[in-house]
């Protein structure tokens, strides 16, 4: 890395993340998911989510007081140093309601629109995936390349649906008409942990509409610098609308199919 200001970056999104990641593991009543249809656990994770976004925009901002904040619980300024924060605290909260392990912290760092630093804590799975622009991806110290591109027939794909009924019943369809054509389909409820598997060859691919630049930022920087391919629909960037992550070979006919089976609208 040789822009200074990138190296600050990371060593302060992880040591907000590693934060963040403490806080909700160990803030966690052991007995949230027994109730899980009722409003109570419900609201301790809102709880949770807050005091953990607050805790990461406390901290990036006692240390970098003019950069800017999106983060999915409505943290929102603009800042004046051309840095913005995008923060999802807890990605997969589900997962977490019900006390599964696949949930994770997400921190990204753009400087003047472009995403240069990005890290996902899973603390559950022990891994904090990282990358810097132009320098790798890393899943703690280990380096980071996505699989070898199968047949598409041979790829193992991730994808994940939307809380909205009407929104997932089409969803469902997308995914029905994709299996034939795949290995299998996966759904781990958390898009930054799908990206990262992504990059560390645990997928070949993953797909999914409804995703906020939260969702996305870090993840989608990790996959691609992991060695994936990363977009939308055919020739945009990732959106609200698609986001594709997936070794190449394996990128190119699943974007293909995906916009073929309409899985860019509801």
């Amino acid at each position: 890395m040789t822009d200074p200001l990138l190296p600050e970056l990371l060593d302060l999104a992880l040591e907000a993340a590693r934060r963040a990641g403490e806080l909700l593991r160990d803030g966690r009543p052991a007995d949230l998911g027994v109730a899980a249809t009722k409003s109570s656990p419900i609201d301790v994770v809102t709880e949770m989510d807050i005091a953990a976004e607050k805790l990461i925009t406390g901290f990036l901002a006692e240390h970098r007081p003019d950069d800017g904040f999106l983060g999915e619980e409505g943290a929102s300024t603009a800042g004046t140093s051309g840095v913005r924060w995008v923060i999802d605290p807890l990605d997969g909260t589900v997962n977490y309601l019900y006390g599964l392990p696949t949930w994770a912290v997400s921190i990204a760092a753009e400087r003047d629109g472009e995403t240069v630093v990005g890290v996902v804590a899973a603390p559950m799975r022990r891994e904090t995936y990282r990358a810097v622009l132009g320098g790798g991806a890393y899943a703690d110290d280990k380096p980071l390349r996505c699989r070898p591109a199968p047949p598409l027939d041979h790829a193992l794909v991730s994808t994940g649906f939307n809380y909205v009924a009407a929104v997932r019943t089409h969803q469902a369809d997308v995914a029905q008409r994709l299996i034939p054509r795949l290995r299998d389909i996966r759904r781990s409820g958390s898009a930054a942990v799908d990206l990262c598997d992504v990059a560390a060859g645990r997928l070949d691919g993953y797909y999914e509409r409804g995703l906020n630049a939260w969702d996305l930022a870090a993840g989608d920087l990790i996959a691609r610098e992991a060695g994936a391919l990363t977009g939308g629909r055919p020739g945009r960037a990732p959106s609200y609308d698609l986001a594709v992550a997936a070794s190449p070979g394996v990128f190119e006919p699943l974007q293909a199919l995906l916009e073929e089976f309409g899985a860019w609208h509801d």
